[in-house]
């Protein structure tokens, strides 16, 4: 296979921060940013919207959600490694389809541990499919009037009634359910093919072939360990198809690291001279900061607890030229929302100066007044 070597990661994070719309491209709108990195988790709703401002600073909070809920060029729902995304809905037979059959038979054996028998599952995801002809309900009414039915035991009972996602677990792994418009506080599923209407379905081992070469797009040069953690696929089902399209693949080798690029990218890469100053916040779960197994392109391993803490939690980021230099966080005050900036060393003045114009830019995506704090 031929090979390729860059002299520094500089030229890797200059790649990487185009692909992910975070320096040198035109603004997007969601669906495209989406579609470019392969989804953006939203496990907390306003982490993905900052997310996706973070990629376009002239977004606003009114049009992610009129993509979500009413061009619906956005589709909410689980998918990576079980965890909520916001993905281009003309992607959506692609993710399901390459996902499907793993996370089914996962999700199967979670339940098994808690007592749900197969049968059970899936009688209750069809009875779940089947309350949702008339329309979308709240995980409470679904909940309450599935397990009315009587067709889950004594024994799996609790498990549907307490564990994440409950009812819907089965339906939404195998992409027959969806979220639709909250209602007040409370979330709301609705049946994929009466939200997103008619989709061209996709076999698995195509879907596969598609999603691993989208994510190389985005996070390449990378490889399969990389892309099984990004996934959650287990390695055992990853290698196959990787192998089957290292035609399409070149090496390249980084000082402490070696990883695959598409062939039609490595071209990008050699050509790409490195942008210096490039300065974002990123939010917690941002997809830049999931791509990859390890993590030592971004993060020096003195700092790496400060960023990747316990309980797989993911401090909000400042990053420069692809690198965490700092975490933030806010806090609602009486009167404006508070920024906190928590720099690992010393800045520049221009480098402060980046990150108090950032600041600046999300408080109006926020709408909200703002101070800026500074944390040795």
């Amino acid at each position: 296979m031929k090979g390729k070597r860059v002299e520094s990661g500089l030229e890797v994070s200059a790649f990487r921060l185009a692909r992910h719309h975070l320096a040198g491209k035109a603004p997007a709108e969601p669906s495209a940013i989406c579609h470019d990195v392969c989804g953006i988790q939203a496990q907390v709703m306003s982490a993905a919207e900052i997310a996706l401002w973070a990629r376009n600073h002239e977004l606003t909070r009114p049009a992610i959600h009129s993509a979500l809920w009413e061009s619906r060029t956005l589709v909410k729902t689980a998918l990576m490694r079980g965890t909520l995304h916001l993905v281009a809905a003309k992607d959506f037979p692609i993710y399901i389809a390459a996902l499907r059959t793993s996370r089914v038979r996962q999700a199967l054996q979670i339940m098994a541990r808690y007592g749900v028998s197969e049968n059970e599952a899936r009688a209750v995801g069809e009875a779940v499919i089947e309350m949702l002809c008339g329309g979308p309900m709240t995980r409470k009414e679904l909940t309450r009037q599935v397990l009315a039915l009587g067709i889950a035991g004594k024994k799996s009972r609790p498990w549907f009634e307490q564990s994440s996602w409950g009812v819907m677990r089965l339906p939404m792994t195998e992409g027959l359910v969806c979220y639709g418009p909250n209602r007040g506080p409370e979330v709301a599923l609705i049946r994929t093919d009466r939200w997103l209407g008619g989709q061209k379905p996709v076999g698995e081992q195509e879907a596969l072939r598609i999603l691993i070469r989208r994510y190389l797009s985005a996070y390449g040069p990378a490889d399969s360990r990389d892309f099984s953690k990004w996934s959650g696929l287990p390695a055992s089902e990853v290698r196959p198809i990787w192998h089957s399209l290292e035609k399409d693949f070149i090496v390249v080798d980084i000082p402490g690291m070696r990883g695959f690029m598409l062939r039609e990218d490595a071209k990008a890469l050699g050509n790409r001279d490195p942008e210096c100053g490039v300065l974002r916040l990123l939010p917690s779960f941002d997809a830049y900061m999931l791509g990859h197994f390890e993590k030592q392109h971004l993060v020096e391993a003195r700092y790496y607890k400060r960023v990747f803490r316990d309980q797989w939690w993911i401090s909000p980021a400042i990053l420069l030229d692809g690198r965490v230099i700092g975490t933030w966080a806010t806090a609602r005050g009486k009167k404006n929302t508070v920024f906190t900036a928590e720099p690992f060393e010393k800045l520049s003045k221009s480098n402060r100066a980046r990150i108090e114009a950032e600041v600046a830019s999300l408080a109006r995506f926020l709408q909200t007044p703002f101070e800026i704090k500074w944390k040795a």
